[in-house]
């Protein structure tokens, strides 16, 4: 049987959200499906997670735009014969362009949220080449509603947009006791305050908010805070961190982590659809999360958790002493979490509607299911 062969167009492979996502996409795929990651700049640490007959081509981007490069890029999607070419965010962007220069015309454009350097996506150079783009693009695919009013209202998209949340697998991330291991290799006692953020160590999830908020804690003095990712900011924030702040860089044991938790806490200042959230809320824990971006569509506040105005270290502060002092709270919110995402936030749903895009596409264009190009009408 010859396959659906989709290309995913992304930057680089590094760790995010994004990669995590496609992973889910890969992993669950169904039969008919072959998924290949073209990673513009290199791959990075999410590749261990894929399956691993997955084919990952890195194409080593140098700085800048360079004609030299499209050229290169549209050689090796022509070579690849997709039947649908996935770009990812802007740093995919030049794949739309290099796809069309290959003759390929099934294209979607996934977008998952917005870097430092574009926080609210209102870059007008960016919103400008992306609405130019819109003519070679059949579909868009985003991860939040918010995200979906952003591409409508100030890309200005006529192009069909599908809204489709990131899934958790519930049977990985879930109550258990392994929290119990991690917090004896870390010396932290079993009664004591934990309380956990993870993802890239980057100016956009805002640590040093957090740290200050944790920092009002100063009167719990077994209270610990993990800090799981690594990133560019990590010797900031290192400088920023009291004894009681843990690093703990980049993790494979993800589930055991969330479970040594009593509270997980996002203080970014932006997002698109947070996996790390959802894990958490999948695991039975508390979420503290800024009021940002798709967060208020994954936390319902007051019920799965607390939601808090970003840049706000003591309301931050106020929620997690409210959870310090009431462990009902916590039972009662981690509970509902779960409840929730078993009830709204299935892998299943998510890689059916991805799958369902992807084959919408295709009936729609000029490619053909077997991989290969077609001739031209």
């Amino acid at each position: 049987m010859k396959k659906i062969r989709v290309i995913h167009v992304i930057y680089s492979f590094k760790t995010g959200g994004m990669e995590r996502g496609i992973v889910t996409v890969v992993r669950n795929a169904s039969e008919v499906f072959e998924h290949i990651i073209l990673c513009l700049s290199s791959s990075g640490e999410t590749e261990r997670l894929l399956p691993p007959n997955t084919r990952i081509i890195e194409l080593h981007k140098p700085p800048g735009n360079s004609p030299i490069f499209l050229l290169k890029l549209a050689r090796t999607l022509r070579s690849l014969k997709p039947a649908i070419v996935h770009t990812r965010n802007w740093g995919g962007i030049d794949g739309v362009i290099a796809a069309r220069m290959a003759g390929i015309q099934s294209i979607i454009q996934g977008e998952h949220g917005w870097a430092m350097d574009d926080p609210d996506g209102l870059n007008s150079t960016r919103v400008k080449v992306r609405h130019f783009l819109c003519r070679w693009i059949r579909e868009f695919t985003c991860v939040s509603q918010h995200l979906q009013r952003w591409l409508l209202e100030t890309v200005k998209v006529k192009k069909p947009i599908t809204q489709i949340y990131n899934g958790v697998d519930t049977q990985v991330f879930c109550p258990g006791n392994g929290g119990g291991k991690i917090r004896a290799e870390l010396d932290i006692a079993e009664n004591a305050f934990v309380i956990g953020i993870i993802g890239r160590l980057d100016q956009i999830k805002d640590h040093p908010t957090l740290f200050r908020a944790f920092a009002e804690l100063k009167d719990v003095p077994d209270a610990r805070l993990l800090v799981v990712g690594d990133g560019p900011e990590y010797p900031h924030l290192q400088s920023l961190a009291d004894h009681r702040i843990v690093f703990l860089g980049n993790q494979t044991n993800i589930p055991e982590i969330l479970q040594a938790l009593d509270v997980f806490v996002l203080s970014s200042l932006n997002e698109g659809i947070s996996n790390t959230i959802l894990e958490a809320m999948a695991t039975s824990i508390p979420v503290i999360a800024t009021r940002v971006g798709g967060n208020s569509e994954l936390v319902e506040d007051g019920s799965s958790g607390i939601l808090v105005p970003a840049g706000d270290s003591m309301t931050i502060a106020a929620a997690l002493l409210s959870y310090l002092k009431n462990p009902e709270l916590r039972e009662s919110h981690g509970k509902f979490g779960r409840k929730r995402v078993i009830q709204f936030f299935r892998v299943e749903d998510m890689v059916k509607k991805y799958e369902a895009v992807y084959r919408r596409v295709i009936s729609k264009g000029e490619i053909g299911i077997s991989g290969g190009l077609s001739s031209p009408h």
